[in-house]
């Protein structure tokens, strides 16, 4: 294992796993205990000993968020077990948002993809191949965005795999030539949803208010790089690559991060058996469509705001 000053270009990676797995960016800010266990999770992967990983380390906010930021670094210090570690430590504090958006950036500009996790995300010992395998699978499709690892616990049996309209961000990956089409003018998104009139189909049918979250990044009321990524990719007509058994187990909804609060609606345990990538018509799936629906529509009938505010990788509210 080797820590690096640097990025290389690596080979691109097939579906039979021989060649060297995609550079994976992980994104941490203050929380030690979650970010273990994001990494030992990642570890549990079998092809976390081929991988690169890069992690990058936000500066402290306020004063007080200086120890937990300096506990992260120490820990960061001592993660062994992946082929090479890179450690960006910002000298000032970026934000969730502006994080991401470099840091996806930096990487893309020397790989050809990239694996996307933020700190407080379990995965399944089966999340890298998945990713892996989505990534080489449909590199070439220039209508798909992304590959996502997270998927809701609805009620209805879904596929093995399935696309869905525009993008997402527990567990994703993406390649060079999508990230092309991040947009982060949230106004210039907005009136184009507009002008094509596709704010009831951006909702998922009014069932979650994407438009809503919109319209507050643009007022300032939020800083999510989540939903311009997401309006980017579908007024592109792009598709994500999703699993039909959750691969991401999200941790972060216990109201110790940043812009996260404490909700129970995304547990979601990760799968302990591995998801097979097929080649699928690229087109999005009425089936899985019609389940998030149901399952957002079920939840409505309490504050519904309360729950996409508990959503934090969703909503990433500058603090």
């Amino acid at each position: 294992m080797h820590r690096l000053s640097g990025m290389i270009e690596s080979p691109l990676p097939t579906l039979d796993g021989t060649a060297e797995p995609a550079c994976v960016a992980l994104f941490a800010y203050m929380r030690p205990d979650h970010l273990r266990r994001t990494v030992e999770s990642l570890l549990a992967n079998p092809e976390a000993a081929r991988t690169r990983l890069h992690l990058f380390c936000d500066a402290p906010k306020r004063p007080e968020h200086a120890p937990g930021v300096e506990e992260v670094r120490r820990y960061v210090d001592m993660i062994s077990g992946f082929a090479s570690i890179l450690v960006t430590r910002r000298v000032a504090n970026y934000g969730l948002a502006r994080s991401i958006i470099d840091g996806v950036s930096s990487v893309l500009a020397t790989n050809d993809r990239v694996i996307v996790l933020e700190d407080d995300l379990q995965l399944s010992p089966h999340f890298l191949r998945f990713m892996n395998d989505g990534l080489a699978c449909y590199c070439n499709d220039e209508i798909v965005a992304s590959i996502h690892g997270y998927s809701y616990p609805t009620r209805d049996a879904l596929p093995e795999t399935f696309f869905l309209r525009g993008a997402d961000c527990w567990g994703w990956a993406t390649w060079r030539r999508a990230w092309t089409h991040y947009r982060p003018d949230g106004a210039a998104l907005l009136a184009e949803l507009q002008a094509r009139k596709l704010e009831r189909e951006f909702d998922m049918d009014g069932s979650y208010p994407y438009v809503q979250m919109l319209r507050d990044q643009i007022a300032g009321r939020n800083d999510s790089w989540a939903v311009r990524w997401h309006a980017s990719a579908f007024l592109d007509n792009m598709l994500t690559l999703y699993p039909g058994s959750s691969l991401v187990h999200n941790i972060g909804n216990d109201a110790t991060g940043t812009h996260s609060g404490t909700t129970h609606t995304f547990v979601q345990k990760p799968s302990m058996r591995p998801v097979r990538v097929d080649r699928l018509p690229l087109a999005p799936s009425v089936e899985a469509q019609d389940a998030f629906v149901r399952f957002w529509r079920r939840r409505a009938g309490g504050p519904i705001r309360r729950i996409f505010r508990a959503f934090r990788h969703r909503i990433a509210a500058a603090a």
